[in-house]
């Protein structure tokens, strides 16, 4: 079956922006010239994914109005001749069929995948977290839905990370298939350098058959207190194969103020219409 929808979280309470997050959600932050979770949308999109699902928190409403229509707006813009903004503005509303599913409680990446249930029904479909943006000739998702289309068995994005850093990440027990896919043998959450069964660490895009829902039905709290999404692939490789995906290109993990910073400066340096002043004030700056 064809993967046609995927879940966007969303309902994180962004604590390493406050205060700022007090306000304003972490993924309506912006990144250059768009909020994060607008990368994320056009990503999926650009996949092939017809239908997108936020899973939210109380206190985002401005994600919701964001892909909605502004019919105040829009008629400013008309009246002051602005037409190229308001295309914009409208096409935003007409780039994706969303919608929205509230987690109640923060138990974890695992529970907030569970809340979708109900929507994704008996499909398989993709997750992704807006924090990673990834840049690459072809969209990782689309990639990762290749995989899945080939094998029908779910899969993990993972990238090489240091020794010091397996203490921030899934760690897959790899066996290579091809050209930067493997077959996942097994999954630690956050282990020490010396426990960790390689340098591949699970990133913010997975394609999860239904199955998964039962999996996570029965995950006890693990890592931290919450609802592991790892805890929970864990018990399906008994049932069925998992593979992952080594991401090409470059991920910037936005989920801290300097990553956000460095992702604002990577990319703004690599567009024309920015790129030259900022790269000469960052001189000036040196």
């Amino acid at each position: 079956m064809k993967v046609r929808q995927a879940v966007i979280i969303a309902a994180g309470r962004g604590t390493r922006f406050l205060p700022l997050t007090r306000s304003l959600p972490k993924e309506m932050l912006p990144l250059v010239d768009r909020p994060l979770i607008q990368y994320a949308v056009e990503e999926a999109l650009t996949s092939g994914i017809e239908q997108i699902i936020f899973v939210t928190a109380q206190g985002k409403p401005a994600l919701e109005d964001y892909f909605d229509r502004s019919p105040d707006l829009e008629l400013f813009l008309e009246q002051k001749g602005e037409h190229e903004r308001l295309h914009q503005i409208r096409e935003l509303a007409r780039m994706v069929d969303v919608c929205y599913v509230r987690q109640k409680e923060q138990l974890g990446l695992g529970h907030a995948i569970y809340t979708a249930r109900g929507i994704t029904g008996g499909e398989p479909f993709a997750v992704i977290l807006p924090d990673d943006i990834i840049e690459s000739k072809m969209p990782s998702l689309r990639r990762m839905m290749a995989i899945y289309e080939k094998h029908e068995a779910g899969v993990v994005a993972v990238e090489k990370v240091s020794d010091e850093d397996t203490r921030k990440y899934g760690i897959i027990a790899p066996e290579p298939v091809s050209r930067r896919v493997y077959r996942v043998l097994g999954l630690v959450e956050k282990p020490e350098p010396s426990e960790a069964p390689s340098r591949l660490g699970i990133v913010g895009r997975y394609i999860f058959t239904p199955q998964i829902y039962e999996a996570l039905a029965v995950t006890p709290p693990g890592h931290g207190g919450e609802i592991q999404i790892t805890d929970a692939i864990q018990r399906l490789l008994g049932k069925q194969e998992f593979y992952a995906f080594e991401l090409e290109g470059t991920r910037y993990d936005t989920g801290t103020p300097l990553g956000w910073l460095k992702a604002n400066i990577a990319l703004a340096m690599k567009r024309p219409d920015m790129g030259p002043e900022l790269r000469e004030y960052l001189k000036k700056l040196l």
